[in-house]
């Protein structure tokens, strides 16, 4: 069970902050339900029962962990898939996992294809950019906690990180 005041991952809420751990009479008897504030929306609230089987909930990654994911990024295989429904239903099936290395695995899959569809003359896909958004929102938001950073620099942070570790592609 996560505690008042821990930062969790909530499947597609993001980061979320939570506030309290309490029974909501209005919403269902008997049941306990975490308060969430979404970290990144601030003002809204989002009530999740506390068994819910339905959504991930997760501790963000710790310092240690985003390191160790950040040195394994050169590493981690993409997805080639040349059909773009089939390619899209595989990027939706990764991104349910709200998992940082599957994140990194989309972006680094769709930086690829973009890179390519440009020396062809193309630009990248509709699903292309809404999943590199949706990744880049769900990974940057993550680990900018533990990294201590804003969510907006995230992505530069990375860059950097991997020129000094001499793995940038």
């Amino acid at each position: 069970m996560f505690q008042v005041g821990e930062v969790i991952v909530c499947d597609h809420n993001g980061v979320c902050r939570v506030v309290d751990v309490a029974e909501i009479p209005e919403l269902k008897k008997g049941v306990l339900y975490y308060e969430l504030e979404p970290v990144y929306s601030k003002g809204s609230r989002i009530y999740v029962p506390v068994d819910s089987k339905k959504l991930v909930m997760r501790r963000v990654s710790t310092i240690e962990e985003v390191e160790a994911l950040l040195d394994e990024i050169p590493d981690i295989e993409t997805m080639w898939i040349a059909n773009e429904k089939k390619r899209e239903e595989q990027y939706r099936e990764v991104a349910r996992r709200y998992e940082c290395r599957e994140w990194v695995k989309i972006i680094k899959t769709i930086y690829l294809r973009k890179k390519s569809r440009k020396q062809e003359g193309k630009k990248i896909t509709y699903i292309d950019e809404k999943y590199m958004k949706l990744a880049e929102d769900n990974l940057y938001g993550e680990i900018s906690i533990p990294l201590q950073i804003e969510r907006d620099r995230v992505g530069s942070f990375i860059r950097e990180w991997l020129v000094k570790a001499g793995k940038e592609e």
